[in-house]
């Protein structure tokens, strides 16, 4: 069922006389192909290979790798620089907690940071380590 036609173009003879086109109907597997130009292009051209499996996955794996960096690599980090931070505390440092509480430490223990919030009343809380959001810096430094 697979049938091609070909039309082909003739110039008109310098004679005068007109000269008719046909269409045929192509029935051999060959086809010619010529450029526009009227040359034929070579036929050693290699054949196409297809790509390499790897580099069709190469997308995919540097989707995974950039998001392991924002969701486990960058947190974890995070993560870090806060313990760093609580292990540095000392006694009369300045603090905030992530309640928005103030507070000046008097002891750090392993597990718990007793706070000084009030120094009228003499107020003591105890806080977790994780509660910790930041050490801040006095201005007279």
């Amino acid at each position: 069922m697979n049938s091609m036609w070909m039309l082909a173009a003739a110039e008109t003879p310098s004679n005068g006389e007109s000269e008719t086109i046909t269409m045929e109907e192509s029935t051999g597997t060959q086809q010619a192909v010529t450029t526009q130009d009227g040359s034929v292009p070579p036929t050693n051209v290699p054949a196409k290979q297809p790509p390499n499996p790897w580099m069709q996955f190469l997308p995919i794996i540097l989707i995974f790798v950039v998001m392991y960096f924002f969701m486990f690599r960058g947190p974890k980090k995070k993560q870090q620089e806060h313990q760093k931070m609580v292990d540095s505390l000392q006694k009369n440092d300045r603090i905030r907690t992530i309640g928005g509480i103030f507070g000046t430490v008097l002891d750090v223990r392993e597990d718990e940071i007793v706070l000084k919030i009030d120094e009228s009343t003499n107020t003591k809380m105890r806080v977790s380590p994780a509660a910790i959001a930041a050490v801040l810096k006095d201005k007279t430094e």
